[in-house]
């Protein structure tokens, strides 16, 4: 299984460095010298890039790949996902943490145990995560991750426990 470590934003000078925004927990992991990414184009393509150097300027990353030599190839890559295989992460090391492959497709269960819908996708708003979960009849709900709220993940059993207050869950 694959996920997205990193999103190219836009070619930066003139000899193939790209801006590339992180989408992860461990950008100096994800993104060390010799590492290897799959850049899924918009078009769907593929391709492996191998990370040739990065540097940290203004919260995103320059990187340079060592097959990316121009700045014409670096703008064909502009809006590139880049993607690592889950297989390749490493532990958390903390049980209170987890990637967002593991909760998505999770079953949620008010914490009375009665099943309600699944976890659709993690949302990482500016003031906290979110589960964006979905519930009986296709709708949609956003539920702080917050241990107050989500006080049980459990991966392995495939659950989440949630415990909303008053209105969270109802429709609009």
């Amino acid at each position: 299984m694959e996920v997205v470590v990193g999103r190219v934003a836009k070619a930066h000078g003139i000899r193939g460095e790209l801006a590339v925004d992180p989408r992860t927990d461990s950008p100096d992991e994800r993104f060390k010298l010799d590492a290897k990414v799959i850049g899924q184009l918009r078009d769907g393509t593929r391709r492996t890039l191998t990370i040739a150097a990065v540097r940290h300027h203004t919260g995103r990353l320059l990187v340079t790949f060592a097959e990316v030599l121009t700045r014409d190839v670096a703008e064909s890559l502009r809006g590139c996902l880049l993607l690592a295989d889950t297989a390749d992460l490493p532990p958390t090391g903390d049980p209170d943490e987890f990637y967002d492959h593991e909760l998505e497709g999770l079953a949620v269960r008010l914490a009375e145990g009665e099943p309600i819908g699944t976890v659709r996708e993690i949302s990482h708003a500016p003031g906290a995560d979110l589960l964006v979960l979905e519930l009986a009849g296709g709708r949609e709900a956003l539920v702080p991750f917050v241990k107050e709220i989500v006080p049980e993940v459990d991966v392995v059993r495939g659950f989440v426990r949630i415990d909303p207050p008053e209105g969270l869950l109802d429709e609009d």
